[in-house]
């Protein structure tokens, strides 16, 4: 199941036996903060949000939010991958890890390696992220992988604006 794989870690499809650690991450401080309340509270909402969102989606386009471990131990650390929203024209990039692994070089190693693979595999000539106005470090990181601010846009009536940020392959 492994999809990429860099000097320090692993990229592999998310499964439901990852519902533990799903959970704990969809209810980080941070997530709630700049991603928002998924409404996962239990195990069983955990399994039912990896099954019906990245295995869905790598079942049917070949790519979807990958778990991040480290090579060394095959601790879960985070999530990155590529995600088509029915919101947004092109396909955009996301990540989250956990805040004990934050600062250390990894989110910039899973997105360069998920940047390469949309460009090289899945053929994207143009990927875009998003992230809250407010999410310095995010926004640090999408520039440091090559992304520009394009503009603000709202994802759903009555959600918030978000930053849109675009890569031109």
């Amino acid at each position: 199941m492994t999809v990429l794989e860099t000097g320090r870690l692993r990229l592999r499809r998310l499964a439901a036996g990852d519902a533990p650690f799903y959970l704990g991450l969809v209810n980080e401080p941070s997530w709630l903060r700049y991603i928002g309340d998924k409404g996962v509270r239990n195990l069983d909402d955990a399994r039912d949000a990896i099954l019906k969102g990245p295995v869905d989606m790598h079942d049917r386009l070949g790519y979807s939010l990958l778990l991040v471990e480290l090579k060394d131990g095959a601790a879960p650390i985070g999530i990155c991958g590529l995600i088509k929203r029915d919101a947004l024209q092109d396909v955009d990039i996301g990540f989250a890890f956990l805040p004990a692994y934050w600062g250390r070089g990894y989110a910039f190693e899973a997105a360069s390696a998920v940047i390469a693979f949309a460009r090289d595999v899945v053929g994207l000539r143009r990927i875009v992220a998003i992230t809250s106005p407010d999410n310095a470090s995010s926004i640090r990181l999408l520039e440091k992988i090559g992304l520009a601010f394009q503009r603000m846009v709202k994802l759903t009536d009555g959600a918030p604006d978000v930053k849109l940020f675009a890569l031109e392959f």
